[in-house]
């Protein structure tokens, strides 16, 4: 008979992004007790980093435990988008069960189907929570149809389909197993991850099995390894081997492990099977790695972490405002960045070519545009260029990337989103009517495809329109360009200052990026123009002080409000021969040759070679 260890249980916590995950754990953390009455709680507490907080979104997958009636429940929140899939994936390995939560009109997503299908492949026990049961728009016995269908098609098996619902509304702190009334508290939460996720077993007499899943890094102590303690126990002090990804052996001594209680680490002496713990004391420990003893080692199977489906270029910033606005601005600087952050995230590969650039390869456009952000905030000054696919070689064949796309748009917007997304060799899978005019279209496009097409989506849809997509997998690479801008830009061809003057002359060629008195120079991207082509203009210019008296003197003009890009739309609005400048204080769009003259030189020679091996 198998001992286990019936007073823990291990869990995931998993949704789409803004289903209302981290609120729920949030509860989870209050009701069970862990705080003291006068103790000042933030919202969505687990959201630690300033860019989670703002967006709303858990970029890092963190960990929390609580006591329910002596039982010690091992929290994980997982991020619900597909780009952080590498941290999904890893937390699956650390535990026993997952609690599914589903938005109770919005129903299942793509991400819900990412995540979800991690869970399933692992045979993870899942806990359904079919969240925001408050809302008047929710129809939980469709989005509970919905959730069936969905485990049907990931191929769950018997077990898992008979996984209990549990109704809640996490932003009022209540639940019940019924979803016509709610419960005054969260209690049959509690109780049915308790009854329905399975006890580790308590295989404490043989030899150490530790997997690391995470990394965290302090000044003080170097590299943790969090992860599970697999069978066996762990105990401060105690020699022991690092099996290393090639096979490798590292002795050390572990100096310190931590337990997780609340939103806190708590030094501990001793790990047990089953326990969630980080432990110091290896200096380059990596993911996936084995702690075993000196005289037992037994490697686990190394964790398999999907690869990077996108590229950018970073360098060093070569533009006229060098250095005006950055703290760190040198290669070495930015390299030494890029160092720390492979310290911990294990989807991110960075490679140099060339002593002032860098490929670096994430999971996708929001994956690398919150490490530029983090940079940015932190004082770095660089420039990027246009995310890039990675094709792959697959069989003797160039395959690219595929994304599955779920839009929920207003019924009339249908046949321009269809077109549109036909045109970047878009297929689509699926088209339903959900109610209330609301039409769902499901597709699957090439991943380049859809750079730089949620702005061509949010202008079509006037704002009204919700796009998510997630990587399906790789096929056979289309030929010729998918998508991609199809009018010219604005190009500044002089330095100075913005004048109104200027910008209200050049209103009717376009669309300007520049608030009048903004610094500008040669090359500078300041807008955008009507036509297909590029125009340098001078955005400099100002009236002529003279004493003539102009026809239309008495009429007065208003200005247009000029376009602000932020980052995600300053990536995706660039082509090949541009790059984004960013800096603690700007975001500059511009050419990569400055130089007009030069400039046309190469569009003349890009032509030629293109016609060439037409």
């Amino acid at each position: 008979m198998t001992n286990l260890r019936e007073n823990v249980r291990n869990i995931a916590i998993i949704a789409h992004v803004d289903h209302g995950k981290t609120t729920l754990v949030d509860e989870l953390l209050k009701q069970s007790g862990i705080f003291r009455e006068n103790e000042h709680v933030d919202e969505r507490a687990m959201d630690s980093n300033d860019l989670e907080k703002e967006r709303g979104i858990t970029i890092l997958a963190k960990n929390t435990a609580i006591d329910y009636k002596e039982t010690r429940i091992n929290i994980l929140d997982t991020p619900g988008h597909a780009d952080f899939g590498g941290e999904v994936e890893r937390i699956m390995k650390m535990v026993d069960g997952v609690v599914l939560v589903v938005d109770a009109y919005e129903g299942t997503m793509p991400q819900t189907r990412f995540v979800l299908k991690k869970a399933l492949e692992q045979n993870l026990k899942p806990v359904v929570v079919v969240n925001k049961i408050d809302k008047p728009s929710a129809r939980p016995e469709e989005v509970l149809d919905e959730v069936y269908d969905l485990f049907i098609e990931l191929d769950a098996n018997e077990e898992q389909l008979d996984f209990p619902v549990v109704y809640a509304s996490a932003i009022n702190g209540t639940a019940s197993l019924d979803a016509s009334q709610q419960d005054e508290n969260m209690q049959c939460l509690y109780e049915t991850i308790i009854e329905y996720v399975p006890a580790p077993v308590d295989n404490r007499d043989e030899p150490l099995q530790f997997q690391v899943a995470l990394l965290d890094y302090n000044d003080y102590v170097g590299r943790i390894g969090i992860g599970r303690v697999f069978r066996g126990t762990m105990e401060v002090g105690q020699q022991v081997s690092l099996i290393k990804i090639d096979g490798t052996v590292k002795n050390f001594r572990v100096t310190k492990i931590f337990g997780f209680f609340g939103l806190s680490r708590v030094e501990i002496e001793k790990a047990y099977p089953g326990d969630l713990i980080a432990v110091s004391g290896m200096e380059d420990i990596n993911v996936g790695e084995t702690v075993t003893p000196t005289d037992v080692q037994e490697a686990l199977p190394v964790l398999r972490i999907d690869e990077p489906t996108l590229q950018m270029t970073f360098s060093v910033n070569n533009s006229p405002f060098a250095g005006k606005e950055g703290k760190f601005v040198t290669a070495r600087k930015i390299q030494e960045r890029l160092e720390a952050q492979l310290e911990t995230d294990v989807s991110l590969r960075v490679e140099p070519i060339g002593p002032d650039a860098w490929t670096v390869s994430g999971r996708g456009e929001l994956h690398l545009s919150i490490l530029i952000e983090n940079m940015r905030r932190e004082g770095f000054e660089l420039q990027v260029s246009k995310p890039q696919v990675i094709i792959r070689e697959i069989d003797g064949v160039k395959c690219e990337p595929y994304e599955r796309v779920q839009i929920d748009v207003p019924e009339e917007y249908t046949g321009a989103i269809i077109e549109s997304l036909g045109t970047r060799k878009g297929e689509m899978l699926d088209m339903q009517n959900t109610g209330n005019g609301q039409t769902r279209l499901v597709f699957i496009v090439p991943a380049r495809g859809l750079i730089g097409y949620s702005t061509e989506f949010m202008s079509m849809t006037r704002g009204y329109g919700i796009i998510n997509h997630t990587f399906d997998e790789y096929r056979p690479a289309l030929k010729g360009r998918l998508g991609g801008r199809r009018n010219g830009v604005l190009v500044s061809i002089d330095k100075g200052v913005a004048s109104t003057y200027a910008i209200l002359a050049l209103e009717d060629r376009g669309t300007n990026f520049m608030e009048p008195g903004t610094e500008v120079y040669e090359g500078m991207i300041v807008g955008e123009n009507s036509r297909e082509n590029d125009l340098t203009v001078n955005i400099t210019k100002v009236k002529a002080a003279n004493n003539i008296r102009s026809a239309t003197k008495e009429q007065t003009t208003t200005m247009k409000k000029p376009r602000i890009l932020t980052l995600e739309e300053a990536l995706e609005y660039i082509n090949d021969d541009e790059l984004v400048e960013v800096t603690p204080e700007s975001i500059r769009l511009r050419k990569k040759t400055l130089d007009k003259a030069m400039r046309e030189r190469e569009q003349k020679k890009l032509k030629q070679a293109m016609q060439e091996e037409e």
